[in-house]
């Protein structure tokens, strides 16, 4: 089904329509535009919140007579990398037992969710498949004879972990399917191409772009929706690595970057970047505009804004970064691009005369491709003179290999 061929009840909601208005800057002439949604744990726990996010997609991709391609790039259910991990650490520890018994969970975890989307029954039975497909590869990678292939203890780390984007993957893009969107889950170990450091690995930019825009453009040309898996790539022998824990808003933004997107919508559970932290503080407001060595100047100053190789990727192209927040689609969020005409601020404060001064503490909430276990804390950023530097262009890692 075309992506612009939406259910009439899409336009009838308010909220929707609240937020095509705002989603994006996307060019309002006739033409063709392409645009990434990079969603994390919170927004796609579940199947309620998957079909919400279904119906951001679908509200994007109706722009009248400008085609939009739309790319998604998924983190895995909150809380998914964690168990995974944690099997992983069991399977060091000799628990074997208890590994296979926490698979067997996260199996039938996903497969409620599929149960739960009520799906029609030919797709569900094809999802399905595919999900008792992914099940019976991780159970395999659980087993004793399989751990013991395994030459790196990191390497099956890395296996194991990308798990959860793999299945959450093939969940949104049937949610997506069942909003009236054709899509197709997309593997990024199929052409995200990284060093051997397992746990951390870095990617070959340029060979990763090449091959990402022979599987995704053709896509775009049959007018689907790739759903690509965040998170995960792979060696050039085909072994499965991880970009590291919290890295999937640099892996929307390297997808983005792979099909020369004009918006990367980074969608978490806040509204965008604060002044402060909105849950402990009152002053706290929500920063509407920053330019590119402003955002980069906070990160580097340790706010948990984005993934600190998320803005030198977008200022090559100069790609506009939205931070939004999938569960009050109103709200505009925070717009991270090549000089803002003004840092506006809104929230629970008086209106400011100008720009407000950047000593404020800044922070994003919890973002959900931030550290989440860490202690939310403000930072007072340095004065906005740190240019941003250009994102790596091959594999350089200061990490002894192995190292998470």
């Amino acid at each position: 089904m075309n992506p612009q061929a939406q259910p009439e009840e899409a336009n009838a909601d308010p909220s929707l329509a609240a937020f095509r208005s705002t989603v994006s800057e996307l060019p309002r002439r006739t033409g063709r535009s392409v645009l990434a949604f990079k969603f994390g744990g919170s927004s796609l726990l579940g199947a309620e919140r998957m079909m919400h996010a279904a119906s951001l997609v679908r509200a994007a991709a109706s722009r009248g007579n400008v085609v939009v391609d739309v790319v998604i790039v998924v983190s895995a259910m909150k809380g998914v990398t964690d168990s995974l991990l944690s099997i992983a650490a069991a399977l060091d520890d000799g628990r074997a037992a208890d590994a296979s018994r926490e698979a067997d969970h996260l199996f039938y975890v996903h497969f409620d969710v599929l149960r739960e989307l009520r799906l029609d029954p030919f797709r569900a039975e094809r999802v399905a498949r595919d999900l008792h497909l992914l099940g019976k590869d991780l159970f395999h990678d659980v087993s004793a004879s399989a751990r013991a292939a395994w030459s790196s203890r990191e390497a099956l780390h890395d296996r194991l972990a990308s798990y959860g984007e793999r299945f959450s993957a093939r969940l949104f893009a049937a949610a997506l399917e069942k909003s009236g969107i054709a899509s197709v889950p997309v593997s990024s170990s199929e052409f995200v191409l990284t060093c051997d450091t397992f746990r951390h690995a870095q990617p070959h930019i340029e060979e990763t772009r090449r091959r990402g825009r022979e599987i995704l453009l053709p896509l775009f040309a049959d007018r689907l929706v790739p759903v690509v898996t965040g998170f995960i790539g792979s060696t050039a022998d085909g072994r499965v690595t991880t970009l590291g824990r919290n890295s999937s808003d640099f892996s929307g933004a390297l997808v983005a970057h792979v099909v020369d997107a004009d918006e990367l919508v980074i969608w978490t559970d806040v509204d965008g970047i604060y002044t402060a932290n909105p849950h402990e503080s009152a002053e706290a407001r929500l920063l509407h505009e920053l330019s590119y060595d402003q955002a980069h100047a906070l990160a580097a100053s340790g706010a948990k804004v984005l993934h600190a190789k998320v803005l030198p990727l977008a200022a090559e192209t100069e790609m506009v970064v939205w931070v939004r927040n999938t569960f009050n689609p109103r709200s505009r969020g925070t717009r991270i691009g090549p000089s803002p005409e003004v840092l506006a601020v809104a929230c629970h404060s008086e209106p400011h005369a100008g720009p407000p001064a950047l000593s404020l503490n800044c922070h994003s909430g919890r973002s959900e491709s931030a550290t989440a276990d860490e202690h939310n804390r403000g930072i007072s950023p340095p004065p906005l003179n740190d240019s941003l530097v250009a994102a790596p262009r091959g594999c350089h890692n200061s990490n002894v290999r192995g190292e998470a």
